[in-house]
């Protein structure tokens, strides 16, 4: 049965802040941990980069959500999948922070043997986004342009190489761009720089 009205709007907002909050928290306490116990395990600058790229993706999901205001009216089904793309990011979240990692040398080896995990959830992100962005109106999808078909794109191919590349080097390069290009699409994308 479909609800019409702002309130499920707002509902579904409440919902997706705390499962998003989470995810932030989980993130934000992990690096302050680094910070306390830095002889803990050495860390990893592809690790450390990939948690500040998925940090800010979570903060730009959470500002595009906004856009499901236009949504009139909500289905239970388009409810359940907005929430299911907010899963993805605490699950991210939780791959890149783990509880411990006692039987890791340090951050580089969890990260290379969790890679598969965490390339393969943020490559679905990808379609997930499509399907989000589409849910949104077709003015709002012309509004991201050929631009926006291009950053799903090379996201998906960056994950291909991050979950079968083993070499520490390659995920700090592909981190660094992935960081990069996240940070030019919201700088073009909501025009900060106008």
């Amino acid at each position: 049965m479909p609800v019409e009205g702002h309130d499920i709007y707002f509902h579904v907002r409440v919902l997706m802040g705390v499962v998003l909050g989470l995810a932030l928290t989980r993130m934000l306490a992990g690096v302050a941990s680094f910070a306390q116990h830095p002889k803990h395990k050495p860390l990893y600058a592809g690790h450390l980069i990939w948690i500040a790229a998925i940090v800010l993706m979570v903060i730009e999901f959470w500002w595009s959500e906004y856009a499901l205001v236009r949504i009139q009216p909500w289905h239970f089904e388009l409810f359940v999948f907005v929430l299911g793309y907010a899963f993805m990011f605490y699950l991210m979240a939780t791959m890149l922070i783990p509880e411990e990692i006692n039987e890791y040398d340090d951050y580089t080896d969890y990260f290379i043997s969790r890679r598969k995990w965490f390339f393969a959830l943020l490559a679905l992100t990808a379609p997930v986004d499509y399907i989000d962005t589409i849910a949104k109106g077709s003015a709002y999808l012309k509004s991201l342009g050929i631009e926006y078909l291009l950053w799903l794109f090379v996201m998906v191919v960056l994950c291909t190489i991050g979950a079968w590349a083993k070499d520490r080097r390659v995920h700090t390069t592909l981190a660094i761009v992935y960081l990069v290009s996240l940070t030019c699409w919201i700088l073009r994308t909501y025009r900060v720089l106008e």
